[in-house]
């Protein structure tokens, strides 16, 4: 990759953070002379710097040596699009209704591919006054349980959090037509429609 990739790409960020050649110098403690040849593509910040630099513009340090900050594509508002990311060291959940770069654990984390629900995976949904009250004999143990649930339909998006060794009974507001989606720790994403 050039250096002035590189370099374009500091002066751009240094200049959105509002700072002169020589404060991003002082936060540094390099000379401005050093941040001026950055940017004119006439050499590369030290590797040691490259993680300050990181934390100063509050970008991922592997789009600063890629020199490469393009905007992720504009998609859809459609709740029902979202995308799940689920940890596998600690299983939190992210989501997202773009392209974004999650991490957690220090692990990057790829998008979970839904898939239909079998016959005998499917939550079991009964109408209970203006609710859905979702149950599941899924196990609930400390191997395999289901770690969450989610209702998408066109505008929005409902989440309940679940745990092992908690019973299986969600009640939801009921509302239209949409997907239950929920992800077990054996199974993975799965939904069904409603």
């Amino acid at each position: 990759m050039p250096d002035s990739t590189i370099g374009t790409l500091i002066r751009m960020l240094r200049s959105e953070h509002g700072m002169t050649q020589k404060q991003l110098a002082d936060k540094m403690h390099i000379s401005d002379k050093t941040v001026s040849k950055w940017e004119r593509g006439k050499g590369l910040p030290d590797i040691s710097l490259i993680s300050e630099l990181s934390r100063l513009f509050g970008v991922d340090i592997q789009n600063l040596l890629n020199g490469d900050l393009t905007p992720n594509d504009i998609t859809g508002g459609n709740m029902k699009q979202i995308k799940y990311y689920v940890c596998p060291t600690c299983k939190s959940i992210s989501f997202s209704t773009g392209d974004p770069e999650i991490s957690c654990c220090k692990r990057k984390l790829t998008a979970l591919d839904p898939k239909k629900a079998e016959e005998g995976e499917k939550l079991s949904v009964t109408v209970i006054e203006d609710d859905w009250f979702i149950t599941s004999a899924h196990p609930m143990n400390k191997e395999y349980y289901i770690s969450f649930l989610a209702f998408a339909s066109g505008d929005r998006i409902s989440v309940i959090k679940q745990y092992p060794e908690w019973d299986f009974n969600v009640r939801l507001p009921r509302r239209g037509h949409g997907m239950l989606i929920w992800y077990s720790t054996k199974h993975g994403l799965l939904y069904q429609l409603l």
